[in-house]
Parts: C-alpha cells; sequence; structure tokens
C-alpha cells in the first residue's frame, strides 16, 4: 500500500506540473500575441528588430527603441557538440503529442541504479520492481488515454515502416486527437482512423504518401482509409488541396538512383504539363512517373518502364499512356 501512496502522489504532481505548464504555454502566446502586434509609436512601422547583445527591440525604419532590458531564455552555458550539449542540458524531453500524457508522466528508470550511478540492493530493488508496475498501471487511467495509448502506437508503427519525419508523426497525433475530442473514433475502428490522420498529416505536411501505401502498413483495408479519412476531412474542417504530381518526383527518382539534373527536368516538365492542365483527372503517381520516364531518356539515365513502375507503384501500361500523352503535347522528340 506504501507503493500505491507513493504513486498516487506522484500522479498529484504530475498534474500539478501539466496545469503549471498549460499556464505557462499560454502566458508564452500572449507574449508571442503582444510582439507580432507591437508597432513603432514614433513612425508606426511593424518591422522591429530583436537586439540580443544590448537586449533591446529596436524599429529598422527610425531607429527608436521600442524596449530594453530583455530578459536572455537561453542557456547561460555553450556547447560545442551533442555530448556536451546532452552533459550540460537540465531539462527532460521537450513535449509531444504522439505520446498520450504528452510525454509530462513520471517515469521510473529500468536500470537498477541510484542518482550517484551505484548499485540498487535487492531489498531495494524489489521495491522498485513493484513501483514500476504500479506506474504501468496508474499511467493508463481511463477510457479515452487507452484509446489514445494504442492509436499514437499504431500511428508510430505505420510512420515507422513507412520511414516518415517527425513533423508527420507530430501533425498525425493531433489530428487523433481532434477526432477523439470531436467524438468521431465511436462506431469506427482505431486502427482506420489512425490510419486515415497519418494519411491526412502527410498531405498536410507535404509528403505524399499514396492510400495504397498506408494500406500495405496499416491493418485495415485501402476502402475503410479512404472512407474514414473523407469522413474526419469533413468533421474536422481540414483544407487539404489535391496532391500534386511535383510532390512525388524527389523520392522517385531517389528510389531509382537518378542525378539531380534528371530530377529538376522532370519537375520542368511538370510544369509545363500542368499549365496546359495535362494533369487534371490524372493520377499523380503515374504522370509523375511518365516524366521521370522522359527525363531519364533525356538526360542520359535511361531507366526502363518496369523499373520505374515498381518505384512508383503503378502499372507499365499507365507510364506508357502518360509518357506518350505528354511527349506528344509538350512537343518532347524521344529517341528510343
Amino acid at each position: 500500500m506504501q507503493e500505491v501512496e507513493k504513486l498516487k502522489i506522484l500522479q498529484t504532481e504530475r498534474e500539478a506540473l501539466r496545469n503549471r505548464l498549460k499556464e505557462r504555454v499560454k502566458e508564452h502566446e500572449k507574449k508571442a500575441e503582444d510582439h507580432t502586434e507591437t508597432v513603432c509609436p514614433e513612425c508606426g512601422s511593424r518591422q522591429l528588430v530583436h537586439d540580443y547583445e544590448r537586449a533591446e527591440l529596436v524599429c529598422q525604419n527610425c531607429g527608436l527603441v521600442i524596449d530594453d532590458d530583455f530578459i536572455d531564455r537561453g542557456p547561460e552555458w555553450r556547447a560545442f557538440d551533442h555530448d556536451q550539449r546532452m552533459k550540460r542540458s537540465r531539462v527532460g524531453a521537450p513535449m509531444t503529442f504522439t505520446i498520450h500524457d504528452k510525454g509530462l508522466s513520471t517515469m521510473i528508470d529500468w536500470r537498477n541504479r541510484d542518482s550517484y550511478g551505484r548499485a540498487i540492493s535487492s531489498k531495494n530493488r524489489a521495491q522498485l520492481y513493484r513501483l514500476r508496475k504500479w506506474q504501468r498501471r496508474i499511467r493508463v487511467s481511463n477510457a479515452t488515454e487507452r484509446n489514445l495509448a494504442f492509436a499514437l502506437s499504431e500511428l508510430d508503427r505505420m510512420a515507422s515502416a513507412l520511414g516518415l519525419p517527425r513533423n508527420v508523426r507530430e501533425t498525425a497525433a493531433v489530428v487523433y486527437r481532434d477526432a477523439v475530442d470531436k467524438n468521431l473514433i465511436r462506431g469506427r475502428s482505431i486502427e482506420g482512423v489512425a490510419a486515415a490522420a497519418l494519411y491526412a498529416a502527410c498531405r498536410q505536411c507535404s509528403v505524399p504518401r499514396t492510400l495504397d501505401e498506408i494500406a500495405e502498413v496499416s491493418r485495415v483495408s485501402r476502402k475503410e482509409i479512404g472512407r474514414t479519412y473523407r469522413f474526419i476531412s469533413r468533421e474536422l474542417g481540414l483544407k487539404l488541396l489535391p496532391t500534386s504530381p511535383i510532390d512525388y518526383v524527389p523520392r522517385f527518382c531517389s528510389g531509382l538512383n537518378l542525378k539531380g539534373e534528371v530530377q529538376s527536368r522532370a519537375v520542368e516538365i511538370l510544369r509545363q504539363a500542368g499549365e496546359r492542365e495535362l494533369t487534371s483527372g490524372r493520377g499523380p503517381t503515374g504522370v509523375a512517373a511518365a516524366a521521370i520516364y522522359i527525363s531519364s531518356i533525356l538526360g542520359g539515365e535511361r531507366r526502363t518502364q518496369r523499373e520505374v513502375a515498381e518505384v512508383a507503384g503503378v502499372t507499365e501500361v499507365t507510364i506508357r499512356n502518360r509518357y506518350k500523352e505528354l511527349a506528344e503535347k509538350l512537343d518532347i522528340e524521344i529517341i528510343l
């Protein structure tokens, strides 16, 4: 029972820390709004410069010092490499939306050593084991947190399988949390909503992935992901533009080991095709693959239609039809 009481105290401290953090975030946002709305009282200019050496806010237009004696919020130490930065830092990891409690929970280290690095006795080791067990139990206290914990771990798994960057994972977690807040999860599978949120995040961050690629790493079908994506984008008011074929060019060229000149020429071909509305009503991956195929021939780094089709995830017939359209409409002479 002593361990339970200790964990309850830790949970109370965690809630207090979370409330303090929220208050500090609100204060920071308010100060940021005040700074963005600040104008020069002399000339009315909004071009203000922070002089960190003199701790002054100066108007770039007339040179008036608007504010001074700023507080330096940076560290008082210097670091010249990653190891020094990690050793001298006295704070924990930043807040993240990819964990159900945003990374603010109390963690009990898995290593059986104290703060000085000394080994812990067997008696205290058994107590630590019990503390870890109760920590795992109380970390997820209700059904909403259990839902978030499972969904966010599923999001992280799919994002890792697709090799997506950190900003896409954070955006997907925010989209899923918004769906939970608006009670859009009821009656739908957690995996389906998580996959749809990841697809929406990819489009928001201009890191396009097709529904087929999302479906390959998820546990639901392509049809269910598409239906859920349309539902949550409508309910959450997500303003997402159609995917451009140009967004797929860097990834496809990297998969084909093509040089930068070939990639630039493919982008130029797609820009010309977009100006003449040749990409409307056609799949962006097929058009991008056809442009890369044409560019590889013109650049002297020819790739076969089968190689391009395997990287782009389309059929050879699609590439053949699209590249003939592009070559004919843009007057590109291709010597096979």
